[in-house]
């Protein structure tokens, strides 16, 4: 059977949305494979060297035989290395608590993590203090724990398969988690984009650009390596419009479609708490489309989300509100970012009494404006691919089809409602451009829908050269951003280190 020209096209299409994914996931397995503290690790090296070379001499001046000798030396290095062992697969505080609460989820049994807490390799400053239980002060991972419930799971089938914990092998069974809960609900997120592009593109070249700017110009493949909220929250918000896709556009009367939509939208706000917008949104616009499947189907899935959130909240915090909302500057008992600990016989102080650096937060709201949409942070000025988004936004709300202006419209007032949240009602010390992050961290969950917001600006640069060549500067500028942090995302973005470089003193 021969193909037609538009079903020749299609498949070719596909071929190189398939590559473009696969080189995506090569990319992003590379990376999270080679994650490790190598700045620890010469430091390591360096260390044991130190204390062996003394002890090496000490053994030949005792005239051993070179075999015991040998074994002395070996037994000794992997002593000394136990002592001074710094290298770690886990690159950030944030990572690290929401790991921690993992791992004494399924040692412990508990969701207190001062068991676990040490000075060299599991601690974080991510952690907050109250009482426990067993009426005794405990810490906790300040994450909320739905996440990190679904997390222990899984780790307690690896630990009861393997026998391996993430204390004795934090590289193995760390990555592989982190290919189950962040690379492969990547793969989903592209397919889904593709199937947009497809969808509402008119010209090869538009949809191609979409595909391959999800595929490596978004700050969301930076953060594979790390295990964090904002992924997981962009992906669900992926799955989510594209249930909101098939009902409103293809005019599915189907439950799953429902469903699907209501644990998507539900699961985003439950990870990122501005997302409520977004379960907002969907739930507004579907009951006027189909109030019965509403009413069996999208609201049941949405409440089995939210009361996931609470009942784990409830249970790791004997509170209904989440560790973020305990931070009363007039009740003792209920700030829970206000405290001391022992650890290595020494009291420390909780380090949000006494923040360092971009942690103390932008004095002035004007400058985090600034930085956040055009500056050292800026999402325009790291990512500029997403200025073609608001020119496609705005092509789509003068000259699209009723759903293409609908779904315009409810992007646009999502992100300037997520926006105004940030930059307008926050308190100085929450304006701190998401801490020491390689981007505004806050605004990732809304890269699916900016991508859409792509297709009708990518066909528009297809009519000529010199709008490909913009279009493809974009692209180059945005993928040099989400790639300068190479393996941590946990770094200044290059913006600001630039501007270090040339006097500034940053915070």
């Amino acid at each position: 059977m021969t193909l037609s020209t538009d079903e020749s096209s299609a498949q070719l299409r596909w071929g190189v949305y398939t590559l473009l994914i696969a080189l995506a996931v090569g990319n992003m397995l590379g990376r999270l494979m080679a994650v490790n503290s190598v700045n620890r690790a010469e430091l390591e090296a360096h260390l044991i060297k130190r204390e062996l070379i003394p002890l090496e001499r000490e053994l030949r001046s005792q005239d051993l035989a070179e075999d015991e000798l040998q074994n002395e030396l070996i037994e000794a290095k992997q002593r000394i290395a136990q002592e001074v062992f710094l290298q770690r697969p886990f690159l950030s505080a944030n990572d690290r608590s929401r790991w921690l609460a993992v791992r004494a989820l399924v040692e412990q049994g508990t969701f207190a993590i001062d068991g676990l807490l040490d000075r060299h390799v599991w601690n974080t400053i991510d952690m907050v203090q109250h009482q426990g239980p067993d009426g005794e002060l405990h810490l906790y991972s300040s994450k909320p724990p739905l996440l990190t419930t679904l997390l222990a799971a899984e780790y307690w089938v690896l630990h009861k398969l393997s026998g391996m914990t993430l204390e004795s092998d934090p590289y193995f069974l760390g990555r592989l988690m982190l290919v189950t809960t962040n690379i492969l609900p990547m793969v989903l997120m592209f397919v889904i984009i593709a199937n947009l592009a497809e969808r509402w593109g008119t010209t090869d070249w538009g949809r191609t650009y979409v595909v391959a700017a999800a595929t490596f110009g978004t700050m969301l493949t930076t953060f594979v390596v790390v295990l964090n909220n904002h992924l997981i929250a962009a992906v669900s918000a992926a799955v989510a419009l594209y249930a909101w896709v098939r009902i409103r556009c293809d005019g599915e009367i189907r439950s799953r479609y429902f469903i699907l939509a209501g644990l998507a939208a539900a699961f985003a706000a439950a990870n990122e708490l501005p997302a409520l917008v977004l379960l907002v949104f969907v739930g507004l616009d579907l009951v006027r489309s189909n109030r019965k499947a509403w009413l069996a189907a999208f609201l049941p899935s949405a409440t089995v989300v939210i009361v996931a959130f609470f009942v784990t909240n409830y249970s790791a915090h004997q509170s209904f509100r989440p560790p973020y909302m305990h931070r009363s500057e007039t009740d003792p008992q209920d700030n829970w970012y206000a405290y001391t600990y022992e650890l290595g016989g020494v009291e420390r102080e909780s380090y949000w009494l006494d923040r360092q650096g971009i942690d103390q937060g932008e004095s002035s709201r004007l400058t985090y404006a600034w930085h956040t949409l055009l500056g050292h942070h800026g999402i325009l000025s790291l990512t500029p691919l997403w200025l073609l988004s608001i020119a496609g936004a705005l092509m789509w709300l003068k000259q699209g089809n009723v759903r293409q202006i609908e779904l315009s419209w409810a992007i646009v007032l999502m992100s300037a409602i997520c926006l105004a949240f940030y930059l307008g009602l926050r308190p100085q010390v929450d304006r701190n451009y998401g801490g020491m992050t390689s981007g505004f961290r806050w605004m990732f969950w809304f890269a699916p829908f900016w991508l859409v917001m792509l297709v009708p600006a990518g066909d528009w640069t297809a009519r000529s050269v010199v709008r490909k060549a913009m279009a493809a500067t974009l692209l180059a500028m945005s993928v040099f951003s989400a790639s300068y942090p190479t393996w941590n995302p946990w770094t200044h973005p290059w913006i600001y280190r630039w501007l270090e470089y040339c006097g500034w003193q940053g915070f």
